[in-house]
């Protein structure tokens, strides 16, 4: 257990004055058995002229911002500052009570599941020649057992692993096979891979989108912004968090902001401005995070 502390900083500057539209942002945690938020707070220049808090689909926590129609700015800057505690599941390796029907891979889900779990268990992205199906099952041949976490603990292994880490800043993420055939990716870049590959087995994955903490080994990758993971869910276990570009399993320094189907539906901050193309100028995200072990 941590008491967590993070800033998240963004700042968009542009060459003329520009108006701004209505921004959406996904910066805040809901509360849960495993987070307890104390208190959080943003603050904007230019200051908006309102703030309006909705749920979305995956009943996400989704900030809406306006800002006058007369007004005109060179820089916008949004920063979030949240504090909280963190609970993690346990330890890295957990084992949970997955039910019988769950314990050997591929397993299969009973039709109230299907039915309530849907679009998360098919592919969302093209792929002809099926080169994840193809990466999924040389993968899972690998592991060595059949037993589904092992399966799932050998599969965030081999992408941390196999992949090398490029952070890449520009919006957009690459499909599965591109970052098969790229060898390289982002921490989205991953968690989309390992979600695909799982869905070419019938399981049903959602994108998940937040922050990682305490670094203290220096080999930790996807510091200083946004982080991106996948879940997995699994019959009596329930939404099971695997962060493959770390190899970290159940979440244990990860901070849970949202979760979609697709990582377009997870922008942490989007919106649009009023004014010519080449206005924008320079965008600068920094996201600082410092824990502090409760005993």
């Amino acid at each position: 257990m941590a008491r967590i502390k993070i800033v998240h900083t963004t700042e968009y500057t542009y060459r003329n004055p520009v108006g701004l539209l209505r921004h959406r942002l996904m910066v805040r945690p809901d509360d849960s058995h495993d987070l307890r938020l104390h208190h959080a707070d943003l603050k904007m220049e230019p200051e908006p002229a309102s703030i309006y808090w909705k749920h979305d689909t995956f009943d996400n926590s989704i900030c809406f911002v306006e800002w006058p129609e007369t007004l005109r700015t060179k820089r916008l800057s949004i920063i979030s500052t949240l504090d909280l505690t963190h609970h993690p599941e346990g330890p890295l390796l957990p084992q949970y009570s997955l039910e019988t029907a769950a314990e050997k891979f591929p397993l299969s889900y009973n039709q109230s599941e299907i039915a309530d779990l849907g679009r998360l268990t098919g592919l969302q992205m093209p792929d002809t020649d099926r080169k994840v199906e193809a990466w999924a099952r040389r993968t899972v041949a690998e592991a060595g057992s059949t037993n589904t976490l092992k399966v799932l603990e050998a599969m965030t292994r081999a992408i941390q692993q196999q992949f090398r880490y490029g952070a890449r800043h520009e919006e957009g993420t690459q499909t599965a096979v591109q970052t098969i055939e790229l060898g390289t990716g982002t921490c989205r870049d991953f968690a989309v891979l390992m979600m695909e590959a799982l869905r070419s087995f019938g399981l049903a994955t959602r994108f998940v989108t937040g922050y990682l903490y305490d670094d203290t080994s220096g080999t930790t990758r996807g510091g200083g912004g946004t982080h991106a993971w996948c879940g997995v869910y699994l019959p009596g276990a329930g939404w099971v968090e695997y962060d493959p570009t770390n190899g970290l399993v159940a979440g244990a320094n990860l901070i849970r902001v949202g979760v979609t189907r697709e990582a377009s539906q997870a922008l942490p901050i989007s919106g649009g401005f009023v004014g010519n193309a080449g206005d924008p100028t320079g965008l600068h995200v920094d996201v600082s995070v410092s824990a502090v072990p409760i005993r």
